[in-house]
C-alpha cells in the first residue's frame, strides 16, 4: 500500500471540483472506508479510485445541508471567505483568522 499525506485537514474549508456544493472537513480516511454499496452507488464514469484520502464534511449547497463523504480528486480549497452557515459547523466549530475552522472546547471537553 501506498502512504499519501492527505491534501486537506480538519477544519479546511473546500468546494466540490464538479457539484456546487461546499463545506468544512471534519473528519479524514487516509483511503476509501465507506461501504460497497455506497461506492457501487457512484457511476462508473466518475468514481474515484479507493486509495487516496477521503474526507468527511460539513457540507452545504443553495438549498440544503448535509454530510458528505468525498474523495481528495474532487476537491479544491475554497478561499471564497464567506463564512458556513451549516448548523452543526456553527454548534460544534469556530472560525479563525486563516479562513479555516477549529474545534470549540468546553470543560475541557472537544465536540
Amino acid at each position: 500500500m501506498r502512504i499519501r499525506t492527505a491534501k486537506y485537514g480538519i477544519g479546511d474549508v473546500v468546494r466540490h471540483r464538479t457539484y456546487p456544493f461546499r463545506g468544512v472537513v471534519f473528519d479524514v480516511d487516509p483511503e476509501f472506508a465507506n461501504t460497497e454499496e455506497w461506492w457501487n452507488s457512484i457511476p462508473t464514469e466518475i468514481r474515484p479510485s479507493k486509495d487516496q484520502p477521503f474526507y468527511h464534511l460539513f457540507a452545504e449547497n443553495d438549498e440544503t445541508e448535509y454530510v458528505a463523504y468525498v474523495s481528495e480528486q474532487n476537491l479544491v480549497p475554497d478561499d471564497s471567505g464567506v463564512p458556513l452557515r451549516h448548523a452543526q459547523v456553527r454548534a460544534l466549530m469556530a472560525p479563525d483568522d486563516g479562513g479555516t475552522y477549529h474545534w470549540k472546547i468546553d470543560a475541557g471537553i472537544v465536540h
